[in-house]
């Protein structure tokens, strides 16, 4: 099978799995989530339980009325009990994917990372992984952290890095990633403390943490991008123009790539949060009809591929 190198292409791979992959949405009242969840259905590769807020059903209930077989509805008193009975599908195993509704983040992520009733593993880190669909770009390009780590620890960076090339496995189906570890400089410093964590994460990746990938940095994205710009400045590296994921020294640097490249580049960019029991779906406000649905398409085919590789199991 070819590795997924167009948005285009996942409802085709996720319809392929044989079955609907069901999302949990916390409070689904604004026109995008409508469109999303409407497209998704029509799209054969979605259910929805719809968790609505009290005086904001509307859109909720014409949807179950319009696809009573594949929306249900549960009933919630404010936004932070929309999050709460979201979350608890996933916890019970009702749904495999939860969505952000027109609730703010801080209301979802609160019953996310509730110590005794949330979805975050035990343990674990919580990040953010965007994947951009670029005009002229021939591969996804896979970046983190743009919304979740302000400044990440060696501990963190080690995590994000598992969870990153994991999930380029899954929505690829590509076989050993390129990984660029970037920054503004090419040398390890002690000035710049995160290129000291990239000198460790290249070594755990040596000793095979990762699996199979291909990672090296400090490098530019220009750089980890463009072949050209490599070879001028004489780094020689298989990562070089050839990167299918960027890891990001801070959330300046990330967060500022991705608005640069929606605006700038007309990329489609989606986004999902990792380190939770399910993916997360947690789009910007300002975020496209398309990046929000394609970040659900994203979502649905690594929760497809994590029940594939449990069964294999």
């Amino acid at each position: 099978m070819n590795p997924i190198v167009d948005f285009k292409d996942l409802p085709e791979r996720i319809r392929s799995a044989g079955k609907r992959v069901i999302v949990a949405v916390a409070s689904p009242a604004d026109s995008h989530t409508e469109e999303v969840i409407e497209r998704s259905i029509s799209e054969n590769f979605a259910q929805f339980t719809l968790v609505a807020v009290e005086g904001k059903q509307t859109i909720a209930c014409r949807l179950a009325a319009d696809y009573p077989e594949h929306v249900n509805i549960i009933m919630a008193a404010d936004d932070d009990d929309a999050a709460r009975l979201a979350v608890k599908e996933v916890r019970e195993d009702r749904a495999h994917v939860l969505m952000k509704g027109s609730l703010n983040t801080d209301n979802l992520l609160r019953a996310v990372l509730n110590k005794e009733h949330g979805i975050l593993v035990k343990g674990s880190v919580l990040t953010h992984i965007a994947v951009a669909q670029i005009p002229g770009m021939n591969r996804l390009l896979f970046f983190s952290d743009a919304a979740v780590i302000p400044f990440p620890t060696t501990e963190q960076l080690d995590a994000v890095t598992t969870y990153i090339t994991q999930t380029w496995h899954s929505i690829t189906g590509g076989d050993k990633p390129r990984v660029a570890l970037t920054h503004c400089t090419e040398k390890i410093s002690e000035k710049f403390s995160i290129t000291l964590s990239y000198q460790d994460i290249k070594q755990y990746a040596a000793q095979g943490r990762y699996g199979d990938i291909c990672i090296d940095g400090p490098m530019d994205v220009k750089t980890a991008c463009d072949a050209e710009s490599g070879a001028i400045k004489g780094i020689a590296s298989p990562v070089v123009g050839n990167a299918d994921i960027l890891l990001f020294p801070d959330i300046e640097a990330g967060n500022t790539f991705y608005k640069t490249i929606t605006y700038f580049a007309h990329a489609t960019v989606t986004g999902m949060l990792a380190g939770t029991t399910v993916p997360v779906v947690v789009t910007s406000r300002a975020d496209s009809t398309d990046s929000k649905f394609y970040s659900l398409a994203v979502a649905c085919m690594k929760a497809v591929k994590s029940e594939e590789n449990l069964s294999e199991k």
